[in-house]
């Protein structure tokens, strides 16, 4: 098949999403199939040079919608060339331009919403909200009632999707998420990380890899931590990952008047092998969020054979609970207490087992081949349908 992603943006800070289309270009492209990117990123970024997928970048592009006049007559001309086309994310013109350019072209398109229908952006952020509703029935309501399927990565999400707007219309469909295995070489990646820090080399350590992000939840963790620390003195809780405005800022002032600040290391970004070097030098991965559609670096995680302690507000919860792979806790600051105190608890043998439930679920579940294949069943199953109200 050729098959066609449309982004906002390839920038990998962005997440998981960009990361998702990665991989399961990458392994599709290994099996045979023909995978390419439409951005609306301007064709000199960086970003767009170094991904591995061919891009076709539209920008520049306006405003935080991106709102850009070169997509539509893009699809209109070259869309028939693609087996099917794949909407990642919605609320920006991407999605939307998707729509308006394919609505009349006979081409399956797929809508994967990456989370951004859960009902917690309507209780947090009410005004925003409000602004959507405005909008809805005229674009992102017409791209999932058109879409030959809609796609979510969990039955979580599939069900909370529902409740976000009352006028809703699509025909659903699961699609596991998933990520490609680690490099093999855990010993020699875990002394680069120790190489990189030190400091950390006779520490046990407790991993937060992700967007400094206020819906990531690094503030319940900072407090949870500090409330541990003392009678825990050998471990050490990294912070990786990029800062969203101010607020890194803002916890380590906090963690300074909580006195932790000599026991948080925080190594901003991490990529390629210095990713996978601080899972294999960590023993517990957190992840305290909010709102978590998936999660990517929770099947990172968990292919690396790290536990993981996570809320009941990441949508796979219910898969890491049942394969008793890590703690699921509530999103508050006695609940990420209460699930440290957990993971401190255990004895050595009984982490050592967690570690290898962790590795058994990846395995079973979260693999990149499964979600690429989930991806080419999607295709087969759906793409040659006509829903009776297009």
């Amino acid at each position: 098949m050729k098959l066609l992603h449309v982004l906002p943006s390839t920038d990998p800070r962005l997440g998981g999403t960009v990361e998702a289309v990665r991989q399961t270009g990458a392994w599709l492209c290994a099996a045979g199939h023909a995978v390419e990117v439409l951005s609306l990123d301007n064709p000199g970024d960086a970003h767009v040079a170094a991904f591995s997928l061919r891009v076709h970048a539209l920008g520049p592009s306006v405003g935080h919608y991106r709102y850009n006049e070169r997509l539509v007559p893009w699809l209109h001309l070259h869309a028939r060339e693609y087996d099917a086309v794949f909407v990642n994310g919605l609320w920006q013109y991407h999605s939307f331009g998707t729509w308006r350019a394919l609505r009349t072209l006979r081409v399956p398109y797929f809508v994967f919403t990456h989370g951004m229908l859960d009902p917690w952006f309507k209780r947090t952020y009410p005004l925003k909200h409000l602004k959507k509703w405005l909008y809805w029935p005229w674009t992102e309501y017409r791209l999932l009632r058109d879409a030959n399927a809609v796609l979510f990565t969990s039955e979580e999400e599939r069900r909370l999707s529902r409740d976000s707007f009352w006028l809703y219309r699509a025909k659903e469909h699961v699609v596991t998420c998933g990520t490609a295995s680690p490099p093999v070489e855990s010993e020699t990646l875990r002394n680069t990380f120790f190489d990189a820090w030190p400091c950390l080399r006779d520490k046990h350590i407790i991993l937060f890899l992700s967007r400094v992000h206020p819906k990531k939840g690094c503030d319940l963790l900072i407090e949870a931590f500090a409330r541990r620390a003392a009678e825990h003195p050998d471990w050490q809780l990294v912070v990786a990952g990029p800062e969203s405005g101010d607020l890194g800022e803002r916890l380590r002032a906090r963690a300074n008047e909580l006195g932790v600040t000599e026991r948080i290391t925080w190594t901003g970004m991490l990529e390629g092998n210095e990713k996978w070097a601080a899972f294999y030098a960590s023993d517990v991965f957190v992840l305290p969020s909010h709102q978590e559609n998936f999660g990517m670096v929770i099947a990172e995680a968990l292919a690396c054979r790290l536990p993981v302690l996570i809320t009941n507000k990441v949508n796979i919860w219910r898969e890491v609970e049942r394969g008793q792979a890590g703690f699921v806790c509530d999103d508050t600051i006695d609940g990420v207490e209460r699930g440290l105190e957990w993971w401190l608890s255990l004895k050595l043998s009984d982490r050592q087992q967690m570690k290898a439930r962790a590795q058994a679920l990846y395995d079973e579940c979260f693999t990149i081949k499964a979600m690429a294949q989930g991806l080419l069943d999607a295709v087969e199953r759906y793409a040659v349908e006509r829903l009776a109200w297009h």
